[in-house]
């Protein structure tokens, strides 16, 4: 997906992982590096994999995530010590397309189990503009003005966003758990159905607290949420495509702000990791309100919620009032 690419040392970044690693919950330890945990080690890439490998892999599992809490996981960059536990690790979950310097890593580790969500379930292409490629010709097809990769080759990666897809990961990392790890098969195949469950009553919440809403459209600063609005017949139009550091032109900028006068949008959205800068300029010229929408890509001090759940829970309650929802 991007590269923005930000040089920072290996030295620097084991420094930030030995503090970080084992943040995530009780599966995780603050000195025991994967491979010498005694548990069925699993490394995943970002937030979003680390809470399912958690929520599966329950007490059998210890959790370690390459990103760290806060980092924007776009900006990724492997350093050596988590190669090394890559290499240790007894499998690696990640999704495919999102983070290059991860699916490298994995790709070139002896590790046995390799999971890859973006298998897991039916990736789709979203507009790098929500859909508005067809004006812009291939303005944004390759790579913006800075160099930024946009090719996006697989599709849109952010399918933890919709909870029925996200349902279908989950399904799918529960049954490479229990073939790489029977001894514990039935603990994973009951813990995957318990959050499939969860899954599935999140999706109700959505359907239901959407379902009498004044508008269809809402504006973001990057378009990461198209699997959401596709599963509840929203309209995303983001400021930037799906890389969240590209700067808009001010085409877009014009006709987001006729976009917002036709469609009564009262909110721009922007997110916790990436700066708010340009949702506020947008917001400001247009005379609209800023709120989080929150791509649930790390949990930190700022974020809406404590998990996965709780956030897409503030999420909806962001949506519900920015779409005039009763």
């Amino acid at each position: 997906m991007n590269v923005r690419r930000r040089h920072i040392s290996a030295v620097a970044l084991t420094a930030v992982a030995a503090l970080g690693f084992g943040t995530l919950t009780a599966c995780s330890s603050d000195s025991a590096a994967a491979g010498d945990t005694g548990s069925f080690d699993v490394v995943a890439s970002f937030y979003p994999m680390a809470f399912l490998a958690e929520r599966i892999g329950g007490d059998h599992v210890h959790v370690t995530s390459l990103t760290q809490p806060g980092q924007e996981p776009h900006d990724l960059e492997i350093s050596a010590r988590q190669t090394a536990q890559l290499e240790e690790a007894d499998a690696a979950l990640y999704l495919r397309g999102l983070q290059p310097s991860v699916d490298e890593a994995i790709g070139q580790s002896p590790i046995a189990t390799k999971i890859d969500a973006a298998e897991l379930t039916t990736l789709e292409e979203h507009g790098t503009e929500a859909g508005h490629d067809e004006e812009h010709g291939d303005e944004h097809a390759h790579e913006d003005e800075h160099g930024h990769d946009h090719d996006h080759e697989g599709g849109d990666p952010h399918i933890w966003l919709d909870p029925v897809r996200y349902a279908e990961v989950a399904e799918g990392v529960g049954k490479a758990f229990q073939k790489a790890d029977p001894d514990h098969a039935a603990d994973y195949r009951a813990n995957t159905a318990a959050l499939v469950k969860d899954l599935k009553t999140l999706d109700e919440k959505f359907r239901t607290g959407l379902a009498n809403r004044k508008t269809d459209v809402f504006l973001t600063t990057h378009a990461a949420f198209g699997y959401l609005a596709e599963r509840y017949g929203l309209t995303e139009e983001a400021i930037s495509g799906l890389d969240p550091d590209t700067e808009p032109s001010g085409a877009r900028v014009k006709e987001l702000q006729k976009i917002a006068k036709e469609d009564g949008v009262t909110t721009v959205f922007y997110e916790t990791l990436v700066s708010d800068r340009t949702a506020k300029t947008l917001a400001g010229d247009t005379g609209l309100r800023t709120d989080v929408l929150d791509p649930v890509e790390g949990i930190t001090d700022h974020s809406r919620g404590e998990d996965y759940f709780q956030v897409m829970e503030a999420n909806l309650t962001a949506l519900r009032t920015a779409l005039g929802a009763r």
